[in-house]
């Protein structure tokens, strides 16, 4: 199995089920066809079919926790996107309505203007 990140104060499986054995032997019902076969593996096992379950967990592992981080990257992205998207659009509508307010000064400067210069025509 690989050791490249063994931690040697994590007590590895067959440490806690030697620590356990003993006070559940009095209580433990008899050994079921699955612990029978368990201990074959533990037992019989070679390096090389260690390896397969290996990898095999390492896989299946890799994948569940893939499909979990999918799902909480892409809400952290959705709620990201929506807080950017949030600020970005409060942003323009205020760009905007100060550019209308302004067209819209310039406008009514420029036709109070032709109004009285219209009307001090008419009254020469």
């Amino acid at each position: 199995m690989s050791q490249a990140s063994f931690d040697a104060s994590i007590p590895v499986l067959t440490e806690v089920l030697k620590t356990e054995a003993p006070a559940e032997a009095h209580a433990a019902p008899p050994p079921s066809a699955a612990d029978s076969l368990e201990a074959a593996a533990i037992v019989g096992w070679t390096d090389a079919e260690w390896a397969v379950m290996e990898h095999r967990l390492s896989v299946r592992i890799m994948h569940q926790l893939q499909s979990r981080v999918d799902f909480v990257l892409e809400q952290r992205i959705k709620d990201s996107m929506a807080e950017v998207l949030n600020h970005a659009l409060r942003d323009l509508t205020n760009e905007i309505r100060i550019g209308l307010h302004d067209t819209i000064e310039k406008i009514v400067s420029r036709a109070v203007t032709q109004e009285l210069t219209h009307l001090q025509a008419q009254k020469k």
